[in-house]
């Protein structure tokens, strides 16, 4: 089912799957991360993650934030704080529009940031937290001046800084300099799953490590083969892990 919300005068565009209807008593839903989207062919994380999900009969969730994939925006304009907004809008809806009692957040490297963060600034509505790779070491780099190979002055902040032959505004790494990560993060109580690879050259597993002790109830898995995309030899294990996790 295609899904539009509003948020500050742009359309985010996404599926709610794994139900005929809208009205639902939980819903899981799914970020992507940075320079991604929500995933469109099978043997990509989110879009075989939801497909698995619902089998196991929970409805998904899966919006591209602004400026990627089909919703509205500039990706040059992206922030974190942008997709938190967007995160919150989709919170929002799912309360409100889908009817969800239990609500499940999961996210993927940047999304996997938003949505630790998101559980702790709505930690008496999220019931369950998935991270998958998340990347909070996005706040170390800006410090030190590097994304993905692209390096700049951390304490002279460009106006855009080109990452993978795509701009990303300097706001992005102004504000991820300071971002309270961890310290948001933490308030979060309820059951919280982390999985990374360790042979992840992007996010260092040691991300995963810091999540695993200052939430106070998480379930660690480091898998051996996986890289940053945790979709390679263990992708059936990662579903099934989630899968088994939100069904408990």
């Amino acid at each position: 089912m295609e899904t539009t919300i509003q948020r500050d005068g742009l359309t985010l565009r996404g599926v709610l799957e794994g139900t005929d209807k809208l009205k639902n008593d939980r819903v899981a839903i799914l970020m992507h991360g940075f320079q991604g989207n929500r995933g469109y062919q099978p043997g990509k994380l989110l879009y075989d993650l939801s497909a698995k999900l619902n089998q196991a009969g929970i409805p998904t969730l899966r919006f591209d934030f602004a400026g990627c994939g089909e919703s509205d925006g500039d990706f040059a304009q992206m922030t974190v704080l942008g997709e938190i907004l967007d995160g919150m809008a989709i919170i929002d809806f799912a309360r409100t529009k889908i009817g969800a009692r239990q609500i499940y957040l999961v996210g993927h490297s940047q999304g996997g940031v938003v949505a630790s963060m998101l559980a702790g600034y709505y930690r008496d509505l999220i019931d369950k937290l998935v991270l998958l790779a998340p990347a909070a070491t996005l706040k170390d780099d800006a410090l030190y001046g590097r994304c993905q190979g692209s390096t700049y002055d951390p304490s002279h902040i460009p106006l855009a800084v080109e990452v993978n032959g795509q701009e990303v505004s300097g706001q992005y790494f102004r504000t991820a300099q300071l971002l309270p990560i961890y310290e948001t993060a933490q308030h979060f109580g309820n059951p919280t799953l982390i999985i990374h690879g360790l042979d992840d050259q992007v996010v260092s597993p040691e991300a995963a490590r810091k999540y695993n002790v200052i939430i106070p109830n998480t379930e660690l898995h480091l898998l051996e083969g996986e890289d940053h995309l945790l979709e390679g030899p263990k992708l059936a294990e990662t579903l099934q892990t989630v899968s088994e996790f939100l069904q408990k």
